[in-house]
């Protein structure tokens, strides 16, 4: 049987889309630098937890600074001495994207998704829990959304509860994870700091860039 998440990581993975390079000098695609990892752009999908394709995601690319990307590269390269590669559900953000969010907070009666990503949750209170930002370091270019994956199998790492998950469980130091899968956390928790990431302790898969090149610079150039 075909789950709903099978389908979107289908969609999100593939396109027919020509590159365009719409972006401004200091930037690459990511899957230009990483040919190995895996690349499933949740919000080019309409799985995700608003449930609909995301503003300012026109193809299911991963766009990144080229500082980003050089230590991306590394950690990946690290990972597969440990049979691992990356797998990238997000990177560069257009602000569009993020206003889009608001939107979709604003509309108490669209829960469509609420069973799949934030089942114990009032979605108007996302923001206010910090699963959401009106100003996403995403947005900056350095900032990235990302798991582990088999290089052997292509199946993610069991990480303890999916990407884009809101609730405490997503908490890289919840109790409420096995201790594999928190090991699973902790293998890329560690590599992504060794690589020059910063963690942000309530989504298990967010990692910036500590010495970003554009800290104060917030894009909405289109993804595609």
């Amino acid at each position: 049987m075909v789950t709903a998440e099978a389908s979107a990581a289908k969609a999100a993975a593939s396109t027919s889309a020509a590159k365009q390079y719409p972006f401004p000098k200091g930037f690459v695609y990511l899957d230009e630098v990483l040919p190995k990892a895996q690349f499933e752009i949740r919000y080019y999908s309409d799985y995700n937890f608003v449930g609909a394709r995301i503003d300012g995601y026109k193809a299911p690319y991963a766009i990144v600074t080229e500082e980003a990307a050089a230590a991306l590269k590394k950690v990946n390269d690290s990972l597969a001495a440990n049979g691992y590669t990356l797998r990238i559900y997000d990177a560069y953000r257009p602000t569009a994207a993020v206003a889009h969010f608001i939107r979709w907070s604003k509309t108490p009666g669209d829960t469509r998704m609420k069973a799949d990503f934030y089942p114990a949750l009032n979605k108007k209170n996302l923001f206010k829990l910090g699963f959401i930002s009106s100003r996403s370091g995403h947005s900056r270019g350095s900032t990235v959304d990302l798991t582990l994956a088999s290089l052997k199998t292509g199946k993610a790492a069991d990480m303890g509860s999916p990407y884009d998950f809101f609730g405490e469980i997503s908490y890289y130091n919840t109790t409420k994870v096995s201790a594999a899968q928190h090991a699973n956390r902790k293998l890329l928790r560690d590599e992504m700091i060794r690589g020059g990431f910063e963690p942000y302790r309530k989504e298990w898969w967010h990692f910036t860039l500590k010495n970003e090149p554009y800290p104060s610079t917030y894009f909405n150039f289109e993804v595609k």
